[in-house]
């Protein structure tokens, strides 16, 4: 498209109306309004634009399965919250943490039990760090930043039973077909874990503000919580003054989570799997973590009404609970259909003319993380970024004769910036919303911290560019 630049625009309006308000809704709404009015120049027609691509949107079959696993799973907290489940076990487990470092060693000691699917992760433990925090004082960024960077730094590099081996082999393949490469994706892929080095340094950054830095007060502006504690009141006081029942919480949790295994294990098998390491990569995780939490309820609302649970409450309670993330999902999908809108400006083909085959090949793998990690950036997305910039770096890679292990890995690592730095990912709204945080806040607090992970791999992709 001869003005694919105008794809920009609407990123910028987003990026800078959120900076502005401190709020990400309003320009999210602008952004795409002004997108859909580039793409059809009227104000009927852009009206008429924003409506498709929102309902576009919401007829894409993995939107719909993250936004009912999100509402559903926000359901079985709110249960879980009126059935004295979170208070019994915070309850429990608080009188064995007594410290800040305690608290956020709790964090990393779920990752074995939670590391399927980072919305999963975020969701499940959340609520509980949540409740340990009122009772010492620490920074809920901080915390905040420890539940993201023990989640994207982790989950990405793991080569099976993630939501993301999948769509990450596929991406390889797709590129490595494009060119007719004498390669095997899998082995490629596996090969390129070690080239993450953004999600390596995070990892190695967070490991050590959890146990080596010092504490951190809290410094958040307080506004918006107390809004949001006026609201609620009536309901908050409710929830203080249910029965501690930790099997309450212990029941479902345990359950959620054989289940979880369980079923990527069978969907795997049925994908014509053969051993437990191939289910696992070839099952649609996202899939199975909605089907797992729908099973997981059902079992749930039995397993209280046998245990007394009033009927009335349990239902309000879940509604509740479900409605407590519709912000959350809500900026989802406005985030996915501004991603349509800037695909039809031309947003891939503006990246695409930007670079040549006239760069250096020592330099190609720092040059595809620093532009992926900018536009994951704007678009929030891994996924997005993964697709837009895979066969991009393929294509330079095999041109320039650059290392293909090395490329997709600096691939995978934009990706992983945008998924845990960007005010548009899934994981920050998710944590802003759980931890009650201001979300452009707390997106800058990451993208301070982020920004020193972004200089070393830089660096260190330009080090290992002359070698390998």
């Amino acid at each position: 498209m001869e003005h694919a630049w105008l794809s920009l625009i609407p990123f910028i309006i987003v990026i800078g109306l959120s900076i502005w308000l401190k709020k990400i809704l309003p320009g999210l709404v602008l952004g795409l309004l002004v997108g859909a009015l580039l793409v059809e120049f009227s104000v009927l027609g852009g009206s008429q634009e924003t409506v498709n691509y929102i309902v576009t949107t919401l007829s894409d079959e993995n939107n719909i399965k993250i936004i009912a696993f999100l509402y559903l799973f926000g359901g079985l907290i709110g249960m879980m919250r009126i059935s004295g489940g979170i208070k019994g076990f915070s309850e429990w487990i608080g009188g064995k943490i007594d410290s800040q470092r305690g608290l956020l060693s709790l964090i990393w000691l779920t990752l074995p039990f939670t590391f399927m699917m980072p919305m999963f992760r975020i969701m499940m433990i959340g609520p509980v760090v949540k409740s340990l925090m009122s009772e010492m004082k620490i920074s809920k960024r901080k915390v905040g930043f420890t539940m993201d960077v023990s989640t994207s730094s982790v989950i990405v590099l793991l080569p099976v039973a993630t939501a993301f081996v999948g769509f990450m082999v596929s991406l390889v393949e797709g590129g490595i077909q494009k060119h007719n490469l004498d390669m095997d994706p899998y082995q490629i892929f596996l090969l390129s874990i070690p080239f993450n080095f953004f999600a390596i340094v995070m990892l190695i950054i967070g490991l050590i503000r959890t146990f080596w830095s010092s504490s951190e007060k809290e410094v958040e502006k307080k506004k918006s919580n107390e809004e949001e504690s006026y609201h609620r009141k009536g309901i908050k006081k409710e929830l203080s003054m249910v029965k501690a029942q930790p099997w309450n919480l212990i029941v479902p949790l345990f359950l959620l989570l054989g289940l979880s295994l369980f079923l990527l294990w069978q969907d795997g098998v049925a994908k014509g799997a053969d051993t437990i390491f191939q289910a696992f990569s070839e099952a649609d995780a996202t899939f199975v973590m909605l089907l797992a939490v729908f099973i997981t309820l059902i079992i749930t609302f039995v397993f209280y009404m046998i245990r007394k649970q009033e009927l009335g409450e349990t239902i309000f309670h879940f509604f509740d609970g479900g409605n407590q993330l519709m912000q959350a999902i809500i900026l989802l999908v406005l985030v996915w259909a501004l991603s349509l809108v800037a695909e039809d400006l031309g947003f891939s083909q503006f990246i695409s003319s930007t670079l040549g085959s006239f760069l250096p090949s020592f330099t190609i793998p720092a040059i595809i993380f620093l532009l992926g990690s900018v536009v994951a950036y704007f678009i929030g997305s891994s996924w997005g970024t993964w697709g837009l910039f895979m066969p991009l770096g393929i294509a330079l890679a095999v041109s320039t004769g650059a290392s293909i292990p090395l490329t997709v890995g600096a691939v995978f690592a934009s990706g992983s910036f945008g998924a845990m730095t960007s005010p548009l990912g899934d994981t920050t709204i998710t944590t802003a919303s759980i931890l009650e945080m201001p979300l452009v806040d707390y997106a800058r607090y990451k993208l301070k911290i982020c920004s020193i992970g972004v200089g070393i791999a830089v660096g260190i992709y330009l080090a290992v560019g002359l070698f390998v």
